[in-house]
């Protein structure tokens, strides 16, 4: 089997439905598994990132995504913008600290997807940043999703590198074969994550 050439350093997400059970004041609540996700390319664009709905409800969470006031997701929704890296909002009061978003790093292969951290307030991503401290400096009506202009520092990647990123999810069944210069932008991006480390 023809591994990826981007394998070596860097996973990306999976998405297939979870089951969820009810809460007790009634609010649904997320099942989340290894088998929760699906490539990112699958889930629906939204200005250079991707959202979805575990619980179905994508209608609302694309409202709020494209809302130019903001506004609260819906518990289920789920926003990345690379596909290791996995916000989901959590049923309300799970977590009023992130306002009840849950931060997940996953690690993805061809034939497999597994959870490598997941949590609240402490979850840190594969660059040693702290997700609850970028997301935090969001504006309120941003609801913690960062992007140009919500308040969040800049992340130390180009859009160029997102975009290629997001086209190398390895769960993908109709990835494109990567460029010759697409792998040189990836290997610079794997000894920088080195040298962080």
């Amino acid at each position: 089997m023809k591994i990826h050439p981007s394998a070596a350093f860097i996973s990306f997400l999976c998405f297939f439905f979870g089951g969820f059970s009810q809460a007790e004041d009634n609010e649904p609540v997320v099942e989340i598994n290894n088998e929760s996700f699906q490539c990112v390319q699958d889930m629906t664009p939204v200005r250079g990132f991707f959202v979805d709905n575990l619980l179905g409800n994508l209608e609302e969470t694309l409202s709020v995504a494209n809302s130019a006031d903001g506004g609260d997701y819906p518990a289920g929704s789920v926003v990345q913008l690379v596909p290791s890296e996995i916000m989901v909002k959590r049923a309300p009061g799970v977590s009023p600290n992130t306002n009840d978003w849950e931060f997940f790093i996953m690690d993805t292969t061809t034939t497999s997807s597994e959870i490598l951290t997941r949590g609240f307030a402490d979850v840190v991503n594969r660059f040693g940043g702290n997700c609850l401290s970028c997301h935090a400096q969001a504006e309120p009506k941003w609801d913690m999703v960062c992007e140009s202009g919500h308040g969040c520092d800049p992340i130390p990647l180009t859009r160029d590198i997102l975009t290629l990123l997001q086209k190398t999810d390895l769960r993908c069944e109709d990835m494109p074969p990567l460029s010759a210069e697409d792998q040189e932008k990836l290997a610079a991006l794997q000894q920088m994550m080195q040298a962080q480390n």
